[in-house]
């Protein structure tokens, strides 16, 4: 079963590792190509049951509270992205000579022969934002497309679903990659690269590796970050098919075969005639929805891609004036008394909550939740500079104070010691007090939400919601 398309599936014996958003589809689907299919799941509780119900209404097999043991017979397992690699189920198919493939790998084996190409995005943080701001530009160009994967319609959908499509924007996790070992996207870019989800690869370099298989068999372009050297190595590392191309973002003036900004405009140097010489305007900085520096490389890189598919530079302009970012991506909530006031609760990790910080010149920062294992010397000190005050809320304020009194000690800080729904009415109640005329009141946690809120939109809805009262 190399790279190819499987046909047969008749009486193959498939395991689904997982029953959650990608494992019922993919138990569904494969049922419904007659292979004989078994869903095994860790958990045991109310709606693991439901869900089972539904699957063995249609004849598939549950086994639920025992995801550790192979069941006998498996020839294939499929799984959910989040399982560990190290998983007991997964050691047994390996020994077993078994292949393990994810839903994205699923996707990609199930396309029909005149499928529509991928256009692919990875990175730590910016992955939604650039795939949404890559499928807007290609349907101002005409073009029929969506945005999926970790986002939006699930790429089983897209790819057996009834809808044609031209080409699609695919959003792709670190996990999604790790179990995909014959997915070969059109172009593909990698956004950035810092430590996240180290529990799960159990190490940065598995963590890289796996983000750098985006790049594997690329046919005209692999773009990388010009800031982030990282990228660029994982580029090299990549085999591609002759032809391809590394296409660098810059937020800088670009080189040939790059894109970047010049004078307030963004410009493409690779998809163009005598690259030496040439450059062809794109859009505006200010055509970017938010216009803050990570957002424009969000831009660029959308918009390199895009170039990659042969799109039109009228296409890339039109494309990201028509982008709204999704809620809680450094939305401005109000500005109260000269204050403006930001809600990036979606900053769950210190490299967002940086590039958060970055577009800023004066800040009233309020941070904290749960830390996940992260360290944050390094962002308090590289935006020191920029900060006014500091508000801490959640279980693992402690690590942050500490980073603050190590690399910014004349910042006021304010340690909100409570967990209750009115903590974070306090917090920005705090961050008032503590901002002057010009400042901007900036919710970029770095950390995720889960010790106070269900995740990170309700903690960016207390956010604005104290905000509005205190407008009112």
């Amino acid at each position: 079963m190399g790279s190819g398309q499987v046909t047969d599936w008749q009486g193959k014996h498939v395991t689904v590792a997982g029953l959650g958003v990608s494992g019922i589809p993919a138990a569904k689907v494969l049922h419904a190509r007659g292979a004989v299919v078994t869903v095994v799941n860790d958990g045991d509780d109310a709606r693991a049951r439901e869900q089972a119900a539904e699957l063995e209404a249609l004849g598939v097999t549950v086994r639920l509270g025992d995801g550790a043991t192979l069941p006998e017979g498996t020839k294939l397992v499929v799984t959910t992205p989040g399982w560990k690699p190290d998983k007991p189920l997964f050691v047994a198919a390996r020994e077993a000579g078994l292949e393990i493939w994810g839903d994205v790998e699923l996707a990609w084996r199930l396309r029909g022969p005149d499928a529509a190409p991928w256009l692919a995005v990875t990175g730590t943080n910016g992955k939604t934002t650039t795939v949404q701001m890559l499928a807007s530009i290609l349907k101002a160009a005409g073009l029929r497309t969506a945005a999926v994967g970790n986002i939006g319609v699930s790429l089983l959908d897209a790819v057996l679903g009834e809808e044609q499509y031209d080409v699609l924007a695919v959003e792709l996790s670190s996990y999604q990659l790790h179990w995909a070992p014959s997915l070969r996207a059109h172009s593909a870019a990698v956004l950035n690269l810092a430590p996240d989800h180290l529990d799960w690869h159990g190490s940065m370099e598995a963590y890289a590796r796996d983000k750098g298989r985006i790049y594997e068999g690329n046919r005209v372009a692999c773009v990388y970050n010009v800031a982030d050297k990282a990228t660029e190595d994982l580029v090299r590392e990549a085999d591609v098919e002759e032809g391809c191309r590394a296409i660098g973002f810059t937020l800088g003036t670009p080189g040939p075969s790059q894109l970047g900004v010049v004078d307030g405009i963004l410009v493409d140097r690779a998809f163009v005639e005598n690259r030496q010489k040439n450059a062809q305007e794109l859009a505006e900085v200010s055509d970017v929805n938010p216009p803050a520096p990570h957002n424009i490389a969000n831009a660029l890189a959308a918009a390199a891609l895009a170039r990659a598919f042969g799109v039109p530079a009228a296409a890339v302009r039109d494309g990201l004036r028509n982008f709204t970012p999704d809620a809680h991506r450094i939305a401005h909530v109000a500005d109260v008394d000269g204050v403006a006031y930001i809600d990036d609760s979606k900053a769950t990790n210190t490299h967002a909550a940086e590039a958060s910080l970055a577009a800023y010149e004066s800040i009233v920062w309020i941070a904290g939740g749960l830390a996940k294992g992260a360290t944050f010397d390094e962002l308090v000190a590289k935006s020191a500079k920029r900060l006014r005050g500091v508000v801490l809320i959640g279980a693992d304020r402690a690590l942050i104070r500490e980073a603050l009194a190590r690399h910014a000690p004349e910042v006021p800080v304010v340690d909100l010691d409570r967990t209750d729904t009115g903590a974070m009415l306090a917090a920005v109640q705090e961050a008032k007090r503590l901002a002057g005329e010009g400042d901007t009141v900036l919710l970029a946690p770095a950390c995720a939400s889960m010790d106070m809120f269900a995740n990170y939109n309700k903690r960016g809805d207390a956010f604005a919601e104290a905000v509005r009262e205190l407008g009112s």
